[in-house]
């Protein structure tokens, strides 16, 4: 798991590594962040990618996937 910019700031680390069950979704990861101190304050439907393409919540993760909670971004 991998957190960026505010994300590694309000929980504190910058990456983290999760066992990962069978059948474990985006969202299964996603409420496990929320249980941590600061987690509660990640947005109802953060940005995720796993191995570098962004997925909905209902992804199903294997043993091995790189998850990433990508911030808001701005640019121009």
């Amino acid at each position: 798991m991998l957190l960026f910019a505010r994300y590694a700031d309000l929980l504190g680390l910058a990456t983290a590594d999760l066992p990962i069950e069978a059948a474990l979704s985006v969202n299964a990861v996603i409420d496990y962040l929320r249980g941590l101190p600061g987690g509660e304050h990640l947005p109802a439907v953060p940005v995720v990618a796993v191995n570098h393409r962004q997925v909905r919540g209902d992804h199903r993760l294997a043993p091995g996937d790189e998850v990433a909670l990508l911030p808001p971004m701005a640019g121009g």
